[in-house]
């Protein structure tokens, strides 16, 4: 049996659905034989979502809240919320109900049973339509193609990871540029996976348009394999065979050289397109170097409620509170704390 489990959820204009996740969430952590807390990170949310939280926090010492400055996007609050968490296990989900809170007694489960990375597969998403399940599909089986590190297909946002693991996402993977779900799947440990349908989002909308789930896929891209750098050289190898081709051709016609003003045209093209297309592939690696060059903060926290400064651990167990006050200005502590 565990001690304290830690439920971190990313908050971003949710005010809709939040007391219905809070009231769902809160009836199945009571049922299960581990302590709990609630901890909420608010994203910079531009309606009345931290007004909401602030009052179940008021009328509930499990709920504590993490509420950054601006929107810093949910990657930067689940690793806030995982930096602020004190549990044995940590669970990151998001507020819309589309991760099912019955699922945290599976996880509580597996948790009890000495696993300490938790992947939660999504079987079915109906509420995302075909064009976005079908690029999740795609993106996965390319990633998985592309980099040494093989992930889960259909991993999701919502997963669970011990204390250990947790301590090592606080201290090592503080990129800028980031995808949590596959350093959680990078670092090791035992893991086994669950799986589940997403529920229908209770209410609101997805936060994610099209040009940020691409965006978003070619920075996991980048972060996770070099292969697309190394386009140039079979780009290269791909042109000098064209040549000899194309040399041989002309030797070796009858009638001489062909007059080929189209083939010379479409062939420029073709090899523009080439160069260009890997231009832009080393300005967006120089693009992602550049933002860990300038090391500004993953997020910056406003106020936090039912929340001790000294419960939060950014290093290792041993150092000085002075130390982790200077790394918790480093990683862009800028509230107080109840």
């Amino acid at each position: 049996m565990g001690n304290l489990l830690s439920v971190v959820v990313s908050v971003y204009n949710e005010e809709a659905v939040l007391r219905q996740f809070y009231g769902e969430a809160k009836k199945v952590l009571t049922a299960i034989d581990w302590d709990y807390e609630l901890l909420f990170v608010n994203d910079g949310s531009r309606d009345k979502s931290l007004e909401i939280l602030q009052e179940l926090a008021a009328e509930d010492a499990h709920v504590k809240i993490v509420s950054f400055s601006r929107n810093f996007g949910h990657e930067a609050a689940m690793i806030a919320g995982i930096d602020y968490s004190k549990g044995d296990g940590i669970i990151c989900m998001d507020a819309d109900l589309q991760h099912p809170p019955e699922c945290i007694v599976q996880i509580a489960d597996k948790l009890d049973q000495g696993f300490e990375i938790i992947n939660m597969v999504r079987t079915k998403n109906e509420s995302a339509g075909w064009f976005k399940n079908l690029a999740s599909s795609a993106f996965y089986k390319l990633i998985n193609l592309l980099s040494d590190v093989k992930f889960e297909n259909n991993a999701s946002d919502f997963f669970a990871v011990s204390r250990r693991v947790a301590e090592v996402l606080k201290v090592s993977y503080r990129e800028k540029v980031r995808f949590l779900r596959g350093y959680v799947q990078n670092v090791g440990f035992a893991k086994t996976t669950i799986s589940y349908e997403a529920g229908i989002r209770a209410a609101g909308e997805s936060k994610y348009s099209i040009r940020k789930l691409l965006q978003f896929s070619v920075n996991t891209i980048i972060c996770f394999s070099n292969l697309p750098l190394k386009l140039g050289i079979y780009a290269g190898i791909m042109a000098a065979f064209l040549g000899v081709v194309v040399m041989v051709y002309t030797l070796f016609t009858r009638g001489g050289a062909p007059s080929g003003y189209a083939t010379i045209v479409v062939l420029n093209c073709f090899m523009f397109a080439i160069l260009f297309l890997i231009v832009g592939i080393m300005g967006e690696y120089m693009s992602i170097l550049f933002a860990e060059l300038k090391d500004r903060p993953i997020y910056i926290v406003a106020e936090t409620k039912n929340i001790d400064c000294r419960e939060r651990k950014i290093l290792p167990e041993g150092q000085d509170f002075a130390a982790e006050k200077r790394k918790e200005a480093d990683a862009g502590f800028g509230g107080h704390c109840d």
